[in-house]
């Protein structure tokens, strides 16, 4: 096998070592992050700002939590719930035109979000 093949076998085994719940959480931390790039509120701001992409991910991730919830403690939970409230307020802060209370990102699996 050369260098620039991975090696697919091992990968498969380090997967299957990770608990799911871990994988649940890093793709979660990996969508807030996307999330919050997109909403400028990097060290960059608005070079990458993008509230269309934004509203994607933070409903994704919503998504996520809602479908997740039942499967990981509140340990994990909790902090992944108050930074989707975060970035749910960060994006309405950030959008010119308001969406009615329940129809923001991710609102359809939190319900309405208020500052």
């Amino acid at each position: 096998m050369s260098e620039d093949t991975p090696d697919f076998e091992e990968m498969t085994r380090d997967i299957a070592e990770v608990p799911a719940v871990e994988v649940i959480v890093t793709v979660a931390v990996n969508l807030m992050s996307a999330a919050a790039v997109k909403l400028g509120l990097t060290e960059e701001g608005d070079k990458h700002k993008d509230l269309d992409e934004a509203r994607k991910l933070i409903h994704a991730l919503a998504g996520l939590m809602d479908g997740s919830a039942t499967e990981i403690s509140s340990f994990h939970a909790a902090p992944l719930r108050d930074g989707l409230k975060s970035l749910q307020l960060a994006f309405r802060e950030a959008s010119v035109v308001q969406d009615a209370p329940g129809q923001g990102p991710g609102e359809k699996y939190t319900g309405p979000v208020y500052g």
